[in-house]
């Protein structure tokens, strides 16, 4: 679960801020810390399943995928479609 101090702090505020239990809040915070801990590879290969499953095609998929990319937390490195699609389909 959660080990520095800073996320304690943070616990804290989303606790005091949301109204939320501590052991809720924790609960919360460790979910969002795992989704941007999330290596870019392992963000790619997920959001092109769920896209294809939205029955979006390829065309559309690998440029949003690439501004989603530019887009996060901990910005992952710029990716050409080629190199996405390298992580998709090896």
């Amino acid at each position: 679960m959660m080990s520095g101090v800073a996320e304690t702090e943070i616990v804290e505020r989303v606790a005091a801020s949301a109204g939320l239990p501590p052991g809720v809040a924790a609960r919360v915070v460790d979910d969002v810390l795992a989704f941007y801990r999330t290596p870019a590879e392992g963000y790619v290969r997920r959001r092109h399943a769920e896209l294809q499953a939205e029955g979006r095609k390829n065309p559309e998929i690998f440029p949003l995928i690439a501004a989603e990319l530019r887009g996060r937390l901990v910005a992952a490195p710029d990716l050409s479609e080629r190199q996405l699609r390298r992580i998709v389909y090896g």
